[in-house]
């Protein structure tokens, strides 16, 4: 980025978070990245994260299990949490999904900057323990 100093240490947070599609947060970034580079700390990966969010280079799920979950993919996309495991789906956009249309990004009389949006339910594994459960 234009005006940004160059860190490793931010590449090797954003190479991470784009290499993987499970949407972590800075926990997880931290500990896959500790052991090769042994001078960082969670603090580092905060910042570093809250750095690339604030330049639209991440985007922010929102908090699942009490951390915060980021995505590398910014283009508009929904996402799916499994409100019991935490695992986080990108889900592409369907334009005949019967979304209203304000979702369509024009609401009169209003600019929209941000549009979020995320389903909660059960993943297939944790549906399928869940009827395991019942003897289903």
């Amino acid at each position: 980025m234009p005006g940004r100093r160059y860190s490793k240490q931010r590449d090797a947070i954003l190479n991470l978070i784009k290499s993987t599609e499970i949407h972590p947060g800075a926990q997880w970034v931290y500990d896959r990245l500790k052991p090769e580079l042994p001078g960082l700390s969670l603090g580092t990966v905060y910042r570093n994260i809250k750095i690339l969010f604030e330049e639209g280079i991440l985007i922010s799920i929102g908090v699942v299990n009490g951390e915060e979950r980021f995505d590398a993919v910014t283009d508009p996309h929904f996402h799916a949490v499994c409100s019991r495991c935490g695992k986080v789906l990108d889900l592409p956009p369907k334009p005949d999904a019967g979304i209203p249309d304000y979702f369509s990004g024009e609401i009169p009389g209003f600019s929209i900057d941000l549009r979020k949006t995320v389903f909660y339910g059960l993943c297939s594994e944790c549906k399928a323990k869940e009827t395991t459960a019942l003897g289903r």
